[in-house]
């Protein structure tokens, strides 16, 4: 039977309740995919990080999966980001799953208050506006990269999520 995401442990953290490893682990997956993958130097290490919880999504003891959960500032709703899926796990709903996830998570702690996160544009479609998240604003480049900023509204028309994630746990999304 192939790997599916019924298989991911998921663990949501402080950065500094993370260990060692879990840091080295998160940073280079995310090297490996928003530096060398997408061959786009910028600071991965923004600062943000500390002020973060980390969604990690393990399989036997690998992390195959994570995002980076920011809570609400002055200028920007609360907010998910640095999503990114291990090459080699890339076709299996992964990407998906974490934001489920990620979603569950916050939707669990206040139901009202909208999420924000910054999409590269060729994941809008595909991605993100199946969850529910709406464009919010004008398509910009972030490091070679077009982006776009979303909104995901639960009082509001897009809460309706296709496919849902009511009571859904990432685990279960095929």
């Amino acid at each position: 039977m192939g790997k599916s995401v019924a298989d991911i442990d998921w663990r949501l953290a402080p950065f500094d309740d993370l260990t060692g490893r879990q840091v080295h682990d998160l940073l280079a997956l995310r090297q490996a995919v928003f530096v060398v993958e997408q061959n786009c130097p910028f600071a991965e290490i923004d600062g943000r990080d500390p002020l973060a919880r980390h969604l990690l999504g393990t399989r036997a003891g690998a992390l195959v999966a994570c995002a980076r959960l920011l809570p609400a500032s002055p200028d920007w709703p609360r907010a998910i980001g640095r999503v990114a899926t291990a090459p080699s796990e890339r076709g299996k709903g992964l990407g998906r799953a974490v934001m489920i996830e990620a979603m569950r998570i916050l939707l669990a702690e206040d139901t009202a208050a909208p999420i924000a996160l910054s999409a590269q544009a060729h994941l809008v479609e595909r991605l993100y506006a199946p969850l529910g998240f709406r464009i919010d604003g004008e398509p910009y480049d972030e490091d070679g990269i077009p982006h776009v900023d979303m909104r995901f509204d639960p009082q509001g028309p897009s809460s309706s999520i296709s496919g849902g994630i009511s009571g859904a746990s990432a685990g279960g999304i095929g």
